[in-house]
């Protein structure tokens, strides 16, 4: 992929991945560089669309629905077709091209339950160029992506970076008896939040033409709550993991428990969820090579008690993830401030 990362990037994001919303000077004293270094490095990631931190909303804030797995089988030569129009649908979280158990799997959520039957049997399965589809429903999501992190920072470096996300809990003026959905000014800052994860409680104040002391209320309170959680977007294939594979397993219900967790834990996971269905367990992984992957099918599968029988997709192209467009492995151009109604909520 063009625009690899050199070591100095790679440091950066993963100190990222671990404060996404730290000042510049934090950044710069874990790293031992400057902080004009690290804004530098920092803005030009971002200019060049490979990197982006956005906040994750959580599913709380505006509806019911919840995730589902989709595998889909296509018509010869309509993979890249079927997928372009997977993205269009505002429910759709993830979507990709693939090989192997399917030719395009992707993650959709509708915002209400009720809307489910439509998505799944109407609006999906009659899209030209499918001849069958496959859903699981997601129960609960075990780990998430915006949990994996680049390992490449020391314990220091780690303790010192907790530092700022520790203050943000600490300072907090919010207490338990605030409203559980966000609502006015919250609800505004929420979007703006969740298309720039590291936006300023000056900017907040700035943007919606509020006080800063009650702009840094409102932000403190909404991370606070976990009503949004900053993450980091960035391809994998820029970060050394150029191969991605989604694992769904066929468990015993005596198993699964044990499987999702020790999943979760593993240094592949990006996403695991247990779910309704053939597929009690899905597990979406990130690895170096080829090797990575073959050990992690028939080394720390096969250790897994419970574990019956197990289908894989690598994927080939990601369109879409957290509802952010790529193209050719680059974020999309920066939306406008995220619509909480349309389901961009927790996923994968």
């Amino acid at each position: 992929m063009e625009n690899a990362l050199d070591d100095d990037d790679l440091d950066l994001v993963a100190a990222l991945q671990r404060a996404p919303r730290a000042p510049l000077s934090l950044l710069a004293q874990a790293l031992g560089v400057s902080a004009s270094t690290v804004g530098r490095r920092l803005a030009r990631l971002e200019s060049n669309r490979l990197l982006r931190v956005i906040g994750q909303v959580d599913l709380s804030v505006s509806g019911e629905g919840t995730p589902w797995h989709v595998w889909v089988a296509t018509a010869p030569g309509r993979a890249v077709d079927v997928a372009r129009r997977l993205v269009e649908l505002p429910e759709a979280a993830h979507v990709a091209v693939t090989a192997g158990q399917a030719d395009v799997y992707c993650v959709v959520q509708p915002a209400r339950r009720t809307e489910a039957r439509d998505l799944l049997t109407r609006r999906i399965a009659t899209l030209p160029g499918i001849r069958s589809a496959r859903t699981e429903l997601v129960l609960r999501a075990d780990t998430k992506s915006d949990a994996w992190r680049l390992p490449r920072l020391t314990r220091d470096q780690h303790r010192l970076l907790a530092t700022y996300t520790a203050e943000e809990r600490e300072t907090d003026p919010g207490g338990t008896d605030r409203p559980a959905r966000p609502a006015g000014d919250e609800l505004r800052a929420l979007r703006l939040l969740a298309a720039d994860g590291r936006m300023t409680a000056a900017q907040v104040s700035r943007e919606l033409g509020i006080g800063q002391s009650t702009a840094y209320r409102v932000t403190q309170s909404l991370l606070q709550r976990g009503l949004v959680r900053p993450r980091v977007e960035i391809e994998p294939a820029l970060l050394g993991y150029a191969l991605e594979a989604v694992v769904a397993l066929t468990v015993s219900p005596g198993g699964v428990r044990e499987a999702v967790r020790t999943l979760a834990r593993h240094p592949s996971a990006r996403y695991v969820s247990t779910n309704a269905g053939t597929f009690s367990v899905v597990h979406q992984g990130v690895f170096r090579d080829e090797e990575g992957l073959a050990e992690f099918l028939t080394r720390d599968l096969a250790e897994l008690d419970g574990v019956i029988s197990f289908d894989v997709s690598v994927v080939l192209q990601a369109l879409r993830r957290h509802w952010l467009d790529r193209e050719d492995g680059r974020l999309a151009a920066v939306p406008g401030p995220t619509d909480t109604g349309s389901g961009r909520h927790d996923d994968t």
